[in-house]
């Protein structure tokens, strides 16, 4: 077999590949693993949105190819969202485009503006698909600092002159994964502010936006004037409404961007099964009361886990927002806590070191684990943890 090229030597595995490899081999070896570590939701959509699916895949005319925009009629929906949610007026026509999922519209952005030489500032916390995908593209990566006295956001002044010279991308996530930390509207405008000047695309992953807790509402970096101008946002159907499987997403913002990563995008793949725009349109309209009996699980979840920290060696300040509680383990290395956990309790857990230099010393555990299962793995840990680990 030929070698393989360089990008692929450079890029490390993907830590949930290897987290699915390791847990394979242990339930092979009969390990009841409860996981802790994927940001999975367990419950279903909302109903109409599964009847919609069902009843658009019976239309004999949905099976053929949808477009590589995907269709009008999911766009403007997509629009409308934002004009609601946010009171951003979106061009249904120019400043929307689907996507398979979030995660594959911010690689390739990364490979529709990076190059040898050219900048992605990059929070040193953050989603792994902003540095993997700065690396596919063989761009560089510049590491914004983040901690927890500054609420898990980057001080754009800090950037060296030389740096913001040579940068094109800014990645921001807000609500945060994975600390749950969240942004102001006054945050987003200074970000906004720091991408003109310097002629750098914003760049926006809110999968989040909807998964709230104890009355907050998270903004979007659009709301913000001249945003439209010089950002892109992502959205996620995964988090929001609980169709991770469905891979259905969407790029919303500067018509230059999203024309760009059109470019990229219809070379690679073709749009989804209409039955999914379809979906998509139905999940737009779903009821907020839905979404807040949703996110009042979580919400439980949270509060459990936050309860049952002190007892396993972890800390953490509660979050208002995400999926997960990011925290800090108080006695020895993170890695080696992990490895504990899942060697003796049987519960696994994503390690902080996987979303950048900065989340070394930290754990996160998801809240999308079964109420039953996550009682269990909190039960397994301070068992474990009070026998001394």
């Amino acid at each position: 077999m030929p070698e393989k090229s360089e990008r692929l030597r450079k890029l490390p595995p993907y830590v949930f590949a290897v987290i699915a490899d390791r847990l394979r081999q242990l339930q092979i070896a009969g390990k009841d693993i409860i996981r802790l570590d994927i940001g999975d939701p367990d419950m279903p959509p909302p109903e109409h949105v599964v009847e919609a699916v069902a009843e658009s895949a019976r239309q004999p005319g949905n099976h053929g190819y949808s477009g590589y925009k995907g269709t009008a009629s999911f766009r403007e929906a997509v629009a409308v969202y934002y004009q609601t949610r946010f009171s951003v007026k979106i061009n249904p026509e120019t400043q929307v485009l689907p996507l398979l999922g979030s995660k594959e519209g911010i690689v390739n952005l990364c490979l529709a503006y990076l190059e040898p030489g050219a900048v992605s500032l990059t929070p040193d916390i953050s989603y792994p698909a902003y540095a993997m995908g700065t690396m596919l593209a063989h761009g560089d990566i510049h590491w914004l600092p983040l901690s927890a006295e500054t609420g898990y956001l980057p001080e754009f002044g800090s950037v060296k002159s030389e740096v913001v010279r040579s940068a094109k991308l800014l990645w921001l996530n807000y609500p945060n994964n994975p600390t749950g930390a969240i942004a102001s509207r006054e945050f987003y405008r200074q970000a906004v502010d720091f991408c003109a000047r310097n002629d750098l695309l914003l760049a926006s992953d809110n999968p989040y936006v909807d998964v709230t807790f104890d009355g907050y509402s998270a903004p979007s970096a659009l709301e913000v004037d001249g945003a439209l101008d010089c950002s892109v946002e992502f959205i996620s159907f995964s988090k929001t409404y609980n169709m991770a499987g469905w891979r259905l997403g969407a790029a919303v913002g500067s018509a230059e961007a999203i024309k760009t990563l059109l470019q990229v995008k219809s070379n690679i793949d073709s749009g989804h099964f209409k039955a999914v725009y379809d979906a998509g349109i139905a999940a737009l309209k779903t009821p907020h009361s839905w979404i807040e009996e949703r996110n009042c699980v979580y919400q439980n979840r949270r509060d459990r886990v936050m309860a049952a920290l002190p007892e396993i060696g972890l800390e953490a300040e509660k979050p208002c927002a995400s999926l997960y509680v990011w925290a800090k383990v108080l006695h020895g290395d993170a890695l080696g806590y992990i490895d504990r956990a899942l060697d003796e309790a049987h519960v696994s857990l994503a390690p902080g070191s996987a979303y950048g230099p900065g989340g070394d010393g930290y754990i996160r555990l998801s809240l999308g684990t079964p109420d039953a299962r996550l009682d269990e793995a909190l039960a397994r840990l301070k068992t474990w943890y009070a026998n001394g680990r």
